[in-house]
């Protein structure tokens, strides 16, 4: 079968089960099953040539598209930042929206000119912010802390996978499996830490997504907020990010496009200051920024 026709046929199989995006979804499905790039599909399709791929494979990976289990869970692996992160069940697929929030709190680091910045990643899952932040902040200290250890697995694993081709830091951070919320985790570092970015919990349990991908596959404890509106845990997570940064020290949480206004009143009671919405990189309302 030509790679047109296996594209083709792939395509509508997905198209027909509902997935919002069959070419792209094929395309990247017979790459994995080639060992190739996207882009080297593209061409084959460009050029009318030839490219060889794992054909009981690629129909194994197209079935499992066909459930609507994610596609970043079939291939293995998912692109954050700068970084190719090893995802699957059991974990929470990072979003490009949080790419933002991390780039947010990377701007606050330069524009305060921390050499050797201590951070905190709570709710640390796949380890997304935190290996970004030391992967791309020479000289930064990470603590991190998840509280499954299922999920924390899928950390360590990203941490060994990176740490491949960044050596460096492998002494530079730390995994803590434990409740983020809870005041005795990494009570050591408390009235210390440069910065806490957080992605955590936030889905009013009110509002359960539509998308089978979301909603059937990833993990609910890094979902939803426990609380109708999804903010009870997000305000813990404030309260505790208040003990742990230094005075000056800064908060960047990502928060659903509906909290904005009431997290900002909550980092202000509890003794935040400067503290405002941040937008994502579609312009609506993604994180809390506030400084100790």
């Amino acid at each position: 079968m030509t790679v047109i026709d296996a594209i083709r046929l792939a395509s509508a199989r997905l198209r027909e089960a509902g997935i919002e995006t069959p070419e792209h979804d094929a395309k990247l499905l017979l790459a994995e099953a080639a060992g190739a790039e996207l882009r080297d599909v593209d061409k084959a399709i460009l050029m009318g040539s030839a490219l060889e791929y794992d054909e009981t494979r690629f129909q194994g990976m197209v079935n499992r598209r066909v459930k609507r289990e994610p596609l970043q869970y079939i291939v293995g692996h998912a692109p954050f930042r700068y970084l190719d992160l090893q995802v699957g069940s059991g974990v929470f697929i990072p979003r490009p929206e949080t790419e933002t929030v991390v780039q947010a709190g990377l701007d606050w680091i330069t524009q305060h000119g921390l050499m050797h910045p201590r951070v905190v990643d709570l709710c640390a899952g796949s380890g997304a912010i935190g290996l970004a932040v030391v992967t791309e902040v020479p000289g930064s200290q990470v603590w991190a802390v998840e509280l499954s250890p299922r999920t924390a697995e899928w950390t360590q694993r990203n941490l060994a996978h990176t740490a491949k081709q960044y050596p460096s830091i492998a002494s530079n951070y730390q995994l803590e499996i434990g409740d983020a919320t809870s005041l005795v985790t990494l009570a050591q570092l408390d009235g210390t830490v440069d910065m806490v970015i957080t992605n955590p919990p936030y889905v009013p349990e009110t509002d359960v997504p539509e998308q089978p991908e979301v909603r059937d596959w990833d993990p609910e404890l890094a979902l939803y907020g426990g609380s109708a509106d999804g903010t009870l845990i997000p305000e813990r997570i404030i309260e505790r990010a208040y003990r742990l940064l230094r005075s000056g020290g800064a908060l960047v949480m990502e928060h659903d496009i509906t909290q904005g206004d009431r997290l900002v009143a909550y980092a202000r009671a509890t003794g935040f200051v400067n503290a405002a919405t941040g937008k994502d990189w579609t312009g609506r309302d993604r994180y809390l920024f506030a400084e100790r």
